[in-house]
């Protein structure tokens, strides 16, 4: 890994997978502006210490769906995929299920913090069946499928998501040093989310 690949406190950068989740896209009669606006928003507004390394636009099909974030995190060992698309009520909605499928653990808590922010924002917020979670090393999020309100909920979870990282990865001194940062501003960490043990 080169030094272009690292952010400006030396940490490597986190790798980062886009998946697509639409029929209207995947057969080309809609333009996938959800992913194009979150790699801009990743690559070039770095609202994320990442760099995508992978996109790729499935249908709405769980068997797809599944396939994809399995090789992403088995095969590839992204750091974080992030699915933009099928989390609604419409019946080829399955992103949700297929997702829960290959978690091997929730994170409730990135879920309910985009639920809740985005609630504040519209009260059609209540629609959208957004699953946060881990699968090995790899952190899955689902966002929704519009533009701007993939944006916001990717927004909402950014700051959450660097730390999960080294959670994950086991980077004890990351961890040591996010934790001193926080206390000295007088954050108290609770035992139940510090990763050290």
């Amino acid at each position: 890994m080169d030094s272009s690949d690292a952010g400006p406190d030396k940490r490597p950068a986190i790798h980062i997978g886009i998946l697509t989740v639409s029929d209207r896209c995947f057969r080309n009669e809609a333009i996938d502006e959800s992913s194009k606006n979150l790699y801009t928003l990743i690559q070039d507004k770095r609202i994320l210490q990442g760099n995508v390394v992978v996109t790729k636009i499935v249908p709405d099909e769980g068997d797809q769906i599944k396939s994809t974030l399995v090789e992403w995190s088995d095969q590839r060992g992204l750091s974080l995929i992030l699915t933009t698309g099928g989390t609604g009520f419409s019946p080829r909605d399955v992103t949700p299920e297929a997702t829960k499928a290959v978690l091997e653990k929730e994170a409730l808590g990135m879920t309910l913090a985009m639920l809740k922010q985005s609630l504040e924002v519209t009260p059609l917020a209540m629609l959208s069946r957004l699953v946060c979670g881990i699968r090995g090393r790899t952190l899955i999020i689902n966002l929704p499928g519009s533009v701007k309100a993939s944006e916001e909920c990717l927004r909402f979870v950014c700051p959450g998501i660097p730390h999960a990282i080294d959670l994950l990865k086991d980077k004890t001194e990351e961890i040591q040093t996010t934790h001193s940062s926080l206390q000295s501003r007088g954050v108290e960490i609770p035992t139940s989310v510090s990763g050290i043990t």
